[in-house]
């Protein structure tokens, strides 16, 4: 058995696994983890827990320690440095005539690179550009195309709900979601009350599709003959949350009928 913990990175919402050892750790605590790209910040994101070895992937990376007064100085630097290195990138990019949308920039803890997401239609050369990039910060430099969604992830913003967008608050991973889910979800197809605000299908169709799905197993379909405590009809119209549907009577009248009353 190992301790595990979830941490999730500033960058994305995404949760991954790291192995804990035997640091006293908690929800919300700030660590230093090794990754593949190097050594990086994260925030406890959910509790330590025991499991098997066998569940474990074989590269599990893991927690260094709590982050001290000095890594939270180094965390601002970094901070500053990736200011700097949006300005002289966007301003690259414009001298350069791209065809090319900068998002955002990371810095890894340690200064061994600097990530430069950015957005785009088409294919980009951006060789010269990072040329430049590593002439001016000395340090490795990626740059990462990133798409509509994981744009939107990064940006933030608040839905047409009220509420922060789905995929950086509650999602931990981008699923595909698909026009079948709001159908099942009896929602508008109009593209302008399904679509979030990177102009694809809203995440929360695909977060809340399984729920649906549950409840809709026992309601019967619409068109369906029932029997109801008024006589026989026909199913018309269905209210999933209520646990109702509409049912059109053999004499022509419409009556509400419980799921449970069945």
């Amino acid at each position: 058995m190992k301790n595990i913990v979830g941490i999730r990175f500033r960058k994305d919402n995404k949760i991954y696994s790291f192995d804990a050892a035997d640091l006293p750790l908690k929800k919300d605590d700030h660590v230093i983890v090794k990754t593949e790209h190097g050594t990086a910040i994260g925030t406890v994101a959910v509790d330590v827990k025991a499991a098997p070895l066998y569940k474990l992937p074989m590269n599990l990376k893991s927690v260094i320690r709590k982050v001290t007064e000095e890594d939270l100085k180094i965390k601002k630097d970094n901070e500053l440095l990736e200011l700097e290195a949006s300005r002289f990138c966007m301003d690259r990019i414009r001298e350069r005539g791209l065809l090319m949308k900068l998002i955002d920039v990371e810095c890894l803890f340690d200064k061994s690179q600097i990530v430069f997401y950015f957005t785009a239609e088409n294919r980009v050369d951006f060789r010269e550009l990072v040329k430049d990039l590593v002439q001016r910060f000395k340090t490795r430099i990626e740059l990462r195309q990133i798409g509509a969604r994981q744009e939107a992830r990064m940006v933030k913003g608040i839905g047409v709900c009220g509420r922060e967008v789905c995929c950086a608050s509650l999602i931990h991973n981008l699923d595909r979601v698909s026009v079948k889910m709001a159908k099942e979800q009896s929602v508008s197809l109009n593209p302008e009350k399904i679509s979030g605000l990177c102009g694809r299908l809203m995440c929360c169709l695909a977060f809340e599709f399984d729920a649906y799905q549950d409840m809709k197993r026992d309601v019967p379909k619409c068109g369906k003959t029932i029997l109801t405590p008024e006589g026989r009809g026909k199913v018309i119209r269905q209210n999933i949350l209520q646990g109702e549907i509409a049912v059109e009577l053999e004499d022509g009248r419409e009556i509400t009928v419980n799921v449970s009353d069945l």
